[in-house]
């Protein structure tokens, strides 16, 4: 495995740099190196807004806009989440980001003994319409998107949303919605699965096909390389990976009967910056490219904003640490500044406090005045693309191109994404290169500042958000309440409605919209799709 590795002689003078995607590093780089790789202006760079658009695709790039900031949030219930909403708002964020408990993600109900010390503790409990009817109660939706980090049941979240801005009076052709619906890293990466591959795919794309026709401003997937990288892969697999699962939804909603164009401009992607920052801005300029290209070559994609890599590039967990957590703070500027580097349409940090809590209200605010200060001081919305025509940024995007398409053929020989996570073979990959990055940790052979070098001195004391138990209390409470409030006639109406078309492989969508209507609950609609599909077992990759 390649780390960000630099490797002394005798005399202390550096001899070699290897970054963690396998890539060498060399001390100088000369109009030779571009022609080793066989750059070309036209081919390879081309103007901001113009095919490849490795210099993004606005022509003017942030200079007549800022890029949109989304900072993650959502905590307890849905009264403090609706506080926390405004409280950034009001702060300048333009975007949500909305974060759910566990239990809401596993597609269960506060009260389910499996959400007992859960409710609410990573994310806002959601159980019902009725929580979304307050977590969202006076934010503009017509105005403010919001993304929604949820997977397993991202249909079910889509649903609850077009309802409850239909019931605040927003027409559902105005509102923009990005669910991550990204199943397949939750089963690489991070493990908030519920449904085996098959049917959990088809659900993903029950929603592009119904977001085709009837929300046209959501974006109905947005794939997650971002968890895959926290895992523990390279840079470079972070967007093979993500562009291979990507085209196992293409693929799955062209089987019926569609063509890319009509869907695949509402794709987006999430992606991680941490680590080296030349490494990571080759990267996003190396994938703006490829994934253009590779959607005229693979599915003859023309339409111009269908080839668009649009989405969110920040966040950076992995890269802060307990230790020293203040820097944390310098750390996520320089993410920041590797975001704006990278040309990013939409970005959102971690914060410094994450590695011990949910944000605070301070800590929040801090990563939020990070970008601000890079968008109003700094200049970093000057001119498009800063570090084009660099000898050394463009051999280093030209050699991450190469490798990621190396890691896509590894998949390809497997049969494909939907394959290889079915085998197994990309969670070995992942694990295996989690476990060689900590032992070169430890070793030393990686540095981390205030974790295994220039660890003197004393810890800060970090604030941490505390959990309130009366969060389960309440939440139970209005759960209960509206079991007996609601017309469960209608649920068990809406349910049996949603069994019959999910066995009769329908599209899912319409009837989740009416269970959520009726107030059935996540739980419930969770389950309908456990009776049908069952639930995904792990594959071993040892």
């Amino acid at each position: 495995m390649g780390v960000a590795t630099y490797i002394k002689d005798e005399k202390d003078a550096i001899k070699e740099v290897i970054l963690q995607s396998g890539i060498k590093i060399k001390p100088v780089y000369g109009p030779e190196d571009l022609e080793r790789v066989g750059f070309d202006y036209q081919k390879d760079l081309g103007n901001p807004g113009d095919f490849p658009y490795t210099r993004g695709f606005h022509p003017l790039g942030y200079r007549s806009r800022n890029w949109t900031v989304r900072q993650y949030s959502g905590f307890g219930t849905p009264e403090e989440t609706n506080e926390r909403f405004k409280l950034l708002i009001s702060s300048g964020q333009t975007g949500l980001n909305v974060a759910f408990d566990l239990p809401t993600q596993m597609g269960y109900d506060s009260d389910n003994p499996m959400s007992e010390g859960e409710v609410g503790r990573v994310g806002m409990a959601v159980d019902s319409l009725r929580d979304f009817e307050i977590a969202f109660k006076d934010i503009k939706l017509d105005r403010i998107g919001a993304s929604l980090t949820i997977n397993a049941i991202a249909t079910v979240m889509l649903a609850m949303y077009q309802c409850m801005a239909e019931k605040f009076g927003y027409r559902k052709e105005v509102i923009s919605a990005t669910p991550q619906n990204d199943i397949l890293k939750e089963m690489i990466g991070r493990g908030a699965w519920i449904y085996p591959v098959e049917p959990a795919v088809r659900l993903i794309g029950d929603s592009i096909e119904y977001s085709m026709k009837e929300l046209p401003k959501c974006n109905p997937v947005s794939i997650s390389g971002y968890h895959i990288r926290e895992s523990g892969c390279t840079p470079a697999q972070e967007i093979s990976y993500a562009f291979m699962i990507a085209f196992a939804y293409i693929d799955n909603v062209v089987a019926r009967g569609y063509r890319p164009e009509e869907f695949v401009k509402t794709f987006s992607f999430n992606l991680n910056i941490y680590g080296n920052l030349w490494e990571n801005v080759a990267k996003f300029r190396a994938a703006r490219k490829l994934w253009a290209r590779l959607l005229r070559e693979r599915y003859g994609v023309e339409d111009k904003k269908s080839l668009f890599l649009r989405g969110m590039f920040g966040g950076g967990g992995s890269g802060m640490t307990k230790q020293q957590p203040e820097n944390n703070i310098m750390r996520g500027a320089y993410y920041a500044l590797t975001a704006a580097l990278s040309g990013a349409q939409t970005s959102g940090l971690c914060s410094f406090d994450e590695a011990y809590t949910i944000p605070t209200e301070r800590a929040a605010i801090l990563s939020l005045r990070t970008y601000q200060i890079l968008m109003e001081e700094i200049g970093l919305r000057d001119t498009v693309d800063p570090l084009a025509g660099s000898y050394f940024m463009e051999t280093l995007t030209k050699e991450m191109e190469e490798k990621i398409l190396e890691e896509m053929e590894k998949v390809e020989k497997v049969g494909g994404m939907v394959e290889a996570v079915s085998s197994g073979y990309v969670q070995s990959e992942v694990a295996s290169q989690a476990y060689a990055f900590e032992k070169n940790l430890q070793e030393g052979k990686i540095t981390k500042v205030g974790v295994n070098k220039y660890t003197e001195g004393v810890d800060m004391e970090v604030e941490l958000h505390q959990y309130d138990d009366e969060w389960a209390n309440r939440q139970i409470s209005k759960l209960k309440d509206l079991r007996k409030t609601r017309d469960n006639a209608s649920v068990k109406e809406t349910l049996c409605a949603l069994e019959k078309a999910a066995r009769e492989q329908k599209n899912v969508m319409p009837y989740l919209v009416e269970c959520c209507k009726s107030y059935a609950t996540v739980g419930e609609m969770a389950d309908v799709f456990r009776d049908v599909f069952g639930e995904y077992v792990e594959p071993k990759i040892f």
